[in-house]
């Protein structure tokens, strides 16, 4: 089995300490491939940094996550323009809206949002796209552009059906999460996860965050890592009664196709 996270935040710094170690066990899980999350200019040069570092293994994206769009300015798109051509960095985002902490002000959080759409759109990049408590916003400022938007998928989805099938809609691909693994707070995903097409579904750890609840035994500090994706595998394929090997190799062609990597 070949599996593909398309959501890792190893720029964290708790990563720094041993991250040889960490991918180590990530290939031992059979995860071959994995896209490190940009959530600022810094962050994602960072995360272009690593991927060149390990190309046998990581890709990157380079973005802006809502939580810092207060910190934008007029050099931060030109910066992700130029990142954005570094042949290790397969997407733009982590961008959108998060309507939940409000570490930045509504207004900051959409103008960088569509700022980084019309990138996106400008360089034909796909997104890696982030909402958190913002629907049905999030999907009203995407379909102003649905004409011209590239692929992009709408990771950790944690939502109701009603955003789901909006995102469908739209056209993006979903991110499931361990949140899925959660009896508390993730349970509806278990029946939303077979309404998404074959074609559209992809996994993630969102490392170090949303560990697992159900991972025996938790790891220290509850760090979660990429090793632990084949657990988050294992929920979804019991949710949709299929076999995880090929719920895994679908994932893992649908995160090729999005992406565009070998």
């Amino acid at each position: 089995m070949t599996l593909v996270d398309i959501g890792a935040n190893l720029t964290h710094a708790s990563f720094r300490a041993d991250l040889d170690a960490v991918l180590a066990r990530a290939r031992d899980a059979a995860v071959r491939t994995i896209v490190v999350s940009g959530t600022t200019v810094e962050e994602s040069r960072r995360a272009a940094a690593l991927a060149e570092a390990h190309p046998d293994l990581l890709y990157a994206t380079a973005g802006v996550h809502p939580h810092h769009a207060r910190e934008c300015d007029e050099q931060t798109i030109p910066r992700l323009r130029a990142l954005a051509a570094h042949p290790r960095v397969v997407a733009i985002g982590e961008c959108g809206l998060d309507f939940n902490r409000n570490y930045s002000p509504h207004p900051d959080q959409e103008l960088w949002f569509e700022a980084q759409l019309d990138l996106a759109c400008e360089l034909g990049k796909p997104l890696f796209l982030h909402s958190r408590d913002a629907h049905p916003r999030f999907a009203e400022v995407l379909r102003t552009r649905r004409d011209r938007l590239p692929s992009a998928v709408a990771h950790c989805f944690t939502g109701a059906e009603d955003e789901l099938r909006a995102y469908l809609d739209l056209g993006l691909y979903i991110g499931i999460t361990g949140w899925i693994c959660d009896e508390r707070r993730g349970r509806h995903l278990l029946q939303l996860v077979r309404q998404i097409p074959g074609d559209r579904l992809l996994i993630e750890t969102d490392s170090p965050y949303l560990t697992p609840r159900d991972l025996r035994p938790q790891p220290r500090a509850r760090r979660n890592e990429p090793a632990f994706l084949p657990h988050i595998l294992r929920t979804i394929a019991r949710a949709l009664d299929r076999p995880a090997d090929e719920v895994g190799a679908d994932t893992a062609r649908n995160a090729r196709m999005l992406f565009g990597f070998a």
